[in-house]
């Protein structure tokens, strides 16, 4: 039972960082319709903001809310300038450019720091070796909870906007029909960059909560797990905040037990072959995800 608890625990603080990256992925396709496929590496780039931000002297939270702010900004800008213009000729396009954008943050974060190894970030929670909670003969680190209460709070505060604010209903009228949206008085283009910079937000959470349990920030330190996250946000559904966070939490501690109770056969170094094999059942057996909505078109 303690080897259970074990895993259970270490797969929720894995699954919160899941679903707060698929949480972002789910923002952008909610507002417009889009898979951003450089969430990971705007994730990235706001954890070294944040690090950047801690060796000037501010004090490791107030850097982190300053790089969310930062992601904010810009990614509203990266909506407006390049993702609507090539979205207005073909949405495939928009797909090849956050590809574009993928490659070009992943070459960004060494060139613009200066740094060719991982730097130090300081841990956001209570890391000594006593902090941690007993459960059962488990330790649950203060640290893997803190993860945990941020999802939540990330998770209340986005499905209050999207549930009882008129900007979630334009973004889900946006993604809809964006055709018709102008129809009724709601700013297309508004919406689109707030969406953009909201989904950009949340990644710079999941960085810096993925900078703070590493110890440090480096260039490559999202690549494995935006695919994991993408792999969330297929299982419970592109639309559905709900399917984000059970899709994440389910993957992480499903990773995790399978990587411990098979460590011959998986090991921690094949827990990613978990995500695609997610991603292709999925695909093939329900594509809307479980609790995403399907789409029905007239013809």
């Amino acid at each position: 039972m303690e080897r259970f608890l074990q895993y259970f625990f270490d797969g929720l603080s894995q699954g919160s960082i899941y679903a707060l990256l698929a949480l972002g992925l789910v923002i952008i396709y909610r507002g417009s319709g889009y898979l951003n496929f450089a969430q990971g590496e705007m994730a990235m780039i706001s954890a070294f903001m944040a690090w950047w931000f801690a060796d000037m002297g501010l004090s490791p939270w107030l850097a982190v809310g300053v790089a969310v702010v930062v992601a904010f900004v810009v990614a509203m800008g990266v909506e407006r300038f390049i993702i609507r213009p090539i979205g207005h000729r073909s949405p495939f396009a928009v797909v090849v450019a956050s590809i574009g954008l993928f490659l070009g943050l992943n070459a960004l974060a060494p060139f613009a720091w200066k740094v060719t190894i991982p730097e130090a970030f300081e841990s956001l929670f209570p890391n000594e070796p006593t902090d941690f909670v007993s459960v059962g003969g488990a330790e649950w680190r203060e640290q893997n909870i803190g993860v945990l209460v941020v999802l939540a709070v990330t998770a209340g505060v986005l499905y209050l906007v999207f549930q009882r604010t008129r900007f979630g209903l334009a973004m889900r009228a946006v993604a809809s029909n964006p055709e018709s949206s102008p129809l009724v008085g709601i700013r297309t283009g508004q919406v689109l960059a707030v969406s953009w910079g909201m989904a950009a937000a949340v990644g710079a959470l999941g960085g810096a909560m993925v900078a703070s349990l590493r110890g440090n920030v480096d260039a490559s330190m999202m690549l494995t797990i935006f695919f994991a996250a993408t792999a969330a946000a297929t299982l419970g559904g592109y639309d559905s905040l709900l399917g984000a966070v059970f899709g994440g939490i389910v993957l992480g501690v499903f990773e995790n037990m399978v990587a411990g109770y098979q460590p011959d056969v998986v090991g921690q170094e094949l827990k990613g072959v978990v995500s695609l094999l997610v991603i292709l059942v999925v695909l093939l057996v329900k594509p809307s995800g479980l609790f995403g909505s399907q789409r029905v078109e007239r013809v």
